[in-house]
């Protein structure tokens, strides 16, 4: 089914990079493509929360400060698994660094900047955790064993199978070292899909030798919009393509025919949130729709320094019409299996901006580095969990400085995130989910205090530092974590469904081989799929993708690890 133009539903990474193949690998005039997204930047953002507000998900819940800086989140890059993010980065030009690309732009800081935590875990009473110590016993090591040794062929035998489910009977797994790491630094919980922890230990089996100090873990120059997304939305725009934004797709039109499992589009109705108004796009035989069908960040509220996020009950502008498209053929998963249960993937994060760098010197010393993207988990020293055992409260990302190319030399910005946020904080007696930008610098300042050395407690300096702060944004993200929903095989759309003529998924939530969720790789693979499909290239053409839980010295290191 070759084409000629496509439309693009979303205007995240993976749509993006469908583009982009599409113009480099197949010659396509870029004004043949045309992009209809609410946004322009996905879960790849960062910006001033001037800007952010003004987007569609805030416009109901106005803030009394837009001062500082916001980033939802920050995912954390991997060179050796993150292959086709590499090579589309290879092919745009970096919008902060001129005479590089994209690609040699982060290659350059990282290597200038190399991740090395020295305070992975922290917990009161304690200190700095030795988390090179998994803690595993014999039978973690049996279960965890299973896991990287079934093959490719057998992994429909964790069909709906969670991580509870999977150590149903080795409740130790959740109070080992191993586990509050592996579940911080990859946003796993215990009602997540066994299946894609499964995905995780082949893909990322060589992390078990470094994981305690994320050696492997390579950052962007500044935020992945700036990093990652903007160059793609110049790069693009000088193709000629067409980015529109503020428009939610709400329905498609299928075509009629006698073979009800034949998916081709005829047209698209959206909505234009700035007027208000109904639009249609009719959509002929020469052209492919490229559907990004889910978003970690739709439905994200937005609270400020005196005011708490609020909920938003909405199930999500990509899932809503993903649920239309799979409601009408039967082959196109399973939408409620990721956006029916909070419960399984809220978070609550922050982004806290200071004048200073008071605060962010005082991390620097209870935890001994320097910033520089290290990720810092603060362990209870109580049982937290429904399973009577201790877990992670929260847990922050000091980035270097600056984070934002507009950022001044004076500010400070840190993000952090609350990935149980109906739990309740320490040291502000309420909800996570319930606290203000205030309440989270307070309970931040609190988890710190528990783990400082001295000899001067960093909570004698809490006023000071309540002082310096222009603004600390709360983000509910109901959805953040669906991706990791417990789940079957069948729950996911085909990146190319079967009998479709012109529609094709992308993203997240799209069922690919071998490939694992809440990575740029995934995105990016899946965008490559969909060009590739559509203009007619050889799948043999696609970026090779290394197998780690194939090579032998790999398995070698992680077995002697598990013995740590």
């Amino acid at each position: 089914m070759i084409k000629k133009k496509a439309i693009m539903i979303g205007a995240g990474l993976s749509n993006m990079a469908a583009a982009v193949y599409l113009i480099q690998e197949a010659g396509w005039d870029g004004k043949n493509i045309t992009f209809y997204s609410l946004d322009d930047h996905g879960s790849n953002d960062g910006a001033t929360t001037k800007e952010i507000a003004s987007e569609y998900w805030s416009k109901n819940h106005p803030l009394s400060n837009t001062e500082g800086f916001l980033a939802r989140g920050g995912r954390m890059l991997n060179y050796r698994t993150y292959v086709d993010l590499m090579d589309l980065l290879s092919r745009i030009p970096s919008v902060t660094e001129k005479g590089m690309t994209a690609e040699e732009d982060t290659r350059d800081f990282d290597a200038k900047h190399q991740t090395y935590d020295k305070a992975r875990l922290m917990q009161g009473g304690v200190g700095i955790v030795n988390g090179g110590k998994l803690g595993l016993n014999n039978k973690d090591r049996m279960l965890l064993t299973k896991l990287i040794l079934m093959p490719d062929d057998q992994e429909e035998k964790l069909d709906n199978v969670s991580i509870a489910d999977y150590f149903k009977d080795d409740q130790h797994m959740f109070s080992t070292n191993f586990w509050y790491i592996w579940e911080t630094t990859f946003a796993f919980r215990v009602q997540s899909s066994a299946q894609e922890l499964r995905r995780y230990m082949h893909q990322m089996i060589y992390e078990f030798t470094q994981i305690e100090h994320l050696v492997g873990v390579n950052r962007t120059r500044y935020n992945q919009y700036e990093s990652i997304m903007l160059p793609l939305i110049d790069y693009l725009k000088d193709q000629g393509c067409q980015i529109i934004l503020n428009r939610r797709v709400n329905e498609f039109e299928f075509k009629e025919t006698k073979m009800d499992d034949e998916i081709t589009v005829t047209g698209l109705k959206m909505t234009n949130t700035e007027t208000g108004e109904d639009e249609e796009v009719k959509v002929d035989d020469d052209t492919a729709v490229i559907f990004t069908n889910g978003s970690i960040t739709d439905s994200a509220t937005l609270g400020d320094f005196d005011t708490p996020a609020p909920e938003n009950p909405d199930y999500g502008a990509a899932a809503s019409l993903w649920k239309q498209a799979s409601d009408h053929f039967y082959n196109l998963g399973n939408p409620d299996k990721f956006f029916a249960d909070r419960n399984a993937s809220e978070w609550v994060s922050f982004t806290l901006t200071t004048k200073n760098h008071l605060l962010l010197n005082e991390i620097t010393r209870i935890t001994t580095q320097v910033p520089g993207n290290a990720l810092n988990s603060f362990l209870s020293t109580s049982p937290i969990t429904s399973m009577g055992t201790k877990d992670v409260n929260m847990s922050i990302v000091v980035h270097h400085q600056p984070h934002f190319t507009d950022q001044k030399p004076n500010e400070s910005v840190i993000w952090g995130y609350f990935l149980y946020p109906r739990r309740r904080g320490e040291f502000v007696d309420k909800p996570y989910i319930k606290m203000t930008g205030k309440e989270m610098v307070e309970e931040l300042i609190g988890q710190l205090s528990k783990v400082d050395p001295g000899p001067v407690n960093i909570k004698d300096k809490e006023a000071e530092i309540m002082d310096s702060v222009i603004n600390n944004i709360p983000v509910y993200m109901p959805y953040a974590s669906a991706l990791f929903n417990n789940r079957a095989k069948t729950d996911r759309p085909e990146v190319i469904p079967e009998h479709s003529t012109n529609l094709a998924f992308t993203g997240e939530f799209v069922e690919q081989p071998y490939q694992m969720i809440f990575t740029e790789q995934s995105a990016v693979r899946s965008g490559e799929i969909a060009a590739y499909h559509f203009a007619g290239i050889p799948m043999s053409h696609l970026v090779k993708n290394p197998r780690y839980d194939k090579d032998i010295p790999t398995l070698m290191k992680a077995t002697r690890k598990m013995f740590m």
